[in-house]
């Protein structure tokens, strides 16, 4: 391996005394490339060199060329200055490419399957331009005949940069033969298709022997009408004389005009009818032709707009996500803010129409709920304020009251059916809905009993004491839901209800004995949110160590305590041994073998130990505990490798 590495650095001799001799490195500079080379190509001659060994050579000799152009620059500027306006090219100038195109080249022969490294491969070649991309893409599109991207990026290569429209065409044409399933294949084919002809179209334009586009004006008609308005504000550049205007005859360019805007729809047709054939359920595909096909200003354009619908009307009319994209066809909640206020009313009335049609067509959740959120974009400001006069919030409320009605209102619009009136400002119409759903089919949702939570709190904290009525009939509230659902669901609700009883000690001593039973139900958390936890450190702040201690020994002493719990007595303990309580710090070893014992190969736990031995306690012990730990775990790579080992 040594004296191939040698061999190859030693063939950069010529390179380097280049570079030394025409200014663009010192001797200092060089010795240190060769130090990278050299390191760089004994990671690659290793049995089984990393795909990061490539690239970061690759990358290192992308910086050194531009380094080098760079300072080769420099250099050109101040003999331009002295009278030499030639610098000759020489052997340094082409060896950076060179080599880090071979990189490329042995990188790809281990990873041949790496899409990735070869699309990296080959933007170096389109941003270098040399000669290997034609090479290259043959050899990808070999290998990779089913990555639909592959056929996408020749052909764009051959269409924009090689201006070969047929080989464009062939490739993206045998893409489609290999993979008919690709939506990205036929999309890119049809703006392929349109593009040369609308290339084809402006030369024509551009002769003078034809005028127009086949491209729609993207600006509204009130821009239009404002350009209209004030058109001595521009000034146009393309201005033609009165004698070449005279020159054009106005029924050959209609003719003309067309022509080419009925061979584009043919084309749109064709390629159309090819995708729906080989892809016939996919949502996705259709909206993106008819996207395209509203860009353009083709024959019969409205007629295929209108088919387009129709098809998809067709076979895909029991689907929300239809009747959402096309009621948002009609009303653009993006721009709808910004258009005239007639306007506004038309659109959103249309959208409206849309929204009953699909209700009627899919009566489901999910469709009221696309519904209810078109409809809150509508009343909704930029800043995401609702306007509380707005004229559609009556009709909002109605969809929500609609499907309640009809039994099918899910866990997500009771929610914001809810939310919507604590936006209006009812607390009391807000109270009353989430009670009567929270004792339907819906006393089971979490989300929604956290709701009812936070409005009863609101209300009974508006005034300045809570009565005990209030207290106790809150406390019932929560005993409800706290008993039925998992701990692990119910953070939200356990975190509300020790907050708010915080400071009633009746109270919170209740929902102690409730968390209790709960955890001894379900068990400890293994990772985020800890019942446990929460208490001991509520328990702590209001009542000191003693009493957290009373009451975390009580909760490790249910099955199942969880990791969480462990780590959180155990930092207690360990801040206190800090400070000088011994006490503290058996308590704190203690609570590690507790956890050990159940939790025997988590690593952490173990490097953790080691710690706190490692300074708080002595050599001894921290190193009994290092053998402790190779000896258990299964895999002690980890916990060696640690850095404070």
């Amino acid at each position: 391996m040594a004296d191939i590495v040698q061999y190859k650095l030693e063939r950069m001799v010529d390179e380097l005394e280049d570079l030394e001799q025409r200014g663009l490195f010192n001797r200092r500079e060089i010795a240190e490339i060769v130090k990278q080379r050299r390191k760089y190509e004994y990671r690659l001659k290793r049995p089984c060199p990393l795909k990061q060994d490539f690239i970061a050579y690759i990358e290192y000799e992308t910086q050194l060329d531009a380094l080098r152009r760079l300072r080769k620059k420099s250099v050109a500027r101040e003999l331009k200055k002295q009278g030499n306006k030639n610098v000759k090219k020489s052997k340094s100038d082409l060896a950076g490419l060179v080599r880090i195109m071979d990189i490329y080249e042995l990188a790809l022969k281990r990873y041949k399957g790496d899409i990735d490294l070869w699309f990296r491969y080959l933007e170096f070649c389109r941003v270098r331009k040399n000669g290997r991309m034609k090479k290259a893409l043959a050899r990808l599109v070999r290998l990779h005949p089913k990555v639909p991207g592959v056929w996408i990026y020749a052909a764009a290569w051959e269409f924009d940069r090689n201006l070969n429209v047929v080989a464009a065409r062939a490739l993206m044409q045998a893409g489609l033969r290999v993979c008919p399933k690709s939506e990205d294949l036929w999309v890119e084919y049809l703006r392929m298709e349109l593009t040369l002809l609308n290339k084809l179209k402006a030369r024509k334009v551009a002769l003078g022997e034809d005028e127009g586009t086949l491209t729609r004006d993207p600006r509204t008609a009130e821009e239009k009408q404002w350009r209209e308005e004030n058109k001595e504000l521009f000034m146009t550049l393309d201005e033609k004389e009165e004698n070449d205007e005279a020159n054009v005859d106005p029924d050959e360019s209609k003719k003309n005009q067309e022509l080419f805007a009925e061979h584009g729809m043919n084309i749109f047709r064709t390629v159309y009818g090819g995708a729906i054939e080989a892809v016939p359920s996919s949502l996705s595909l259709r909206k993106k032709f008819f996207e395209i096909l509203k860009g353009t200003n083709l024959s019969h354009c409205e007629d295929m707009c209108e088919e387009l619908l129709n098809d998809m009307k067709r076979d895909f009319s029991t689907e929300p996500e239809f009747w959402d994209w096309l009621a948002r066809q009609e009303c653009n909640l993006e721009t709808v803010h910004e258009i005239s206020e007639e306007n506004r009313i038309l659109q959103v009335q249309k959208a409206i129409q849309v929204y009953e049609e699909a209700l009627k067509s899919v009566p489901s959740g999910t469709m009221f709920s696309l519904y209810a959120n078109f409809l809150m974009g509508i009343v909704a400001s930029k800043d995401e304020e609702i306007n509380i006069a707005g004229p559609y919030i009556s009709q909002l409320l109605s969809i929500y009251e609609r499907a309640e009605s009809m039994g099918i209102i899910t866990e997500d619009l009771a929610c914001k059916h809810v939310s919507l009136h604590l936006q209006l400002r009812q607390l009391d119409e807000a109270r009353k809905l989430v009670a009567k759903l929270c004792s339907g089919k819906l006393a089971d949702s979490v989300q929604l009993w956290e709701l009812r939570i936070s409005i009863e709190i609101r209300r009974i904290t508006q005034s300045s004491l809570p009565s005990d009525t209030d207290l106790l009939s809150l406390f019932e509230l929560l005993r409800q839901i706290l008993t039925k659902v998992h701990v692990s669901k119910s953070e939200n609700l356990w975190l509300e209800a020790l907050k708010f009883y915080a400071s009633q000690r009746q109270y919170f001593d209740k929902l102690v004995e409730i968390s209790v039973l709960s955890l001894a139900r379900d068990g400890g958390s293994e990772s985020g949110f800890s019942l446990s936890s929460a208490i001991v450190s509520f328990i702590l702040e209001k009542d000191g160590i003693h009493k957290a201690r009373d009451i975390y020994k009580r909760y490790l002493a249910l099955p199942h305590p969880g990791i969480v719990l462990y780590r959180k007595c155990i930092e207690l303990e360990a801040n206190l041994a800090s400070v000088g309580d011994k006490n503290s710090l058996a308590n704190a070893r203690k609570l590690y073998e507790s956890a050990l014992a159940t939790y025997d190969q988590n690593v952490g736990l173990w490097q953790d130990y080691y710690h706190m031995e490692s300074k708080m306690g002595t050599t001894q012990k921290a190193t009994a505990i290092y053998w402790r730990a190779r000896k258990t775990l299964k895999d002690a790579s980890e916990f060696i490798a640690s850095p404070d080992l």
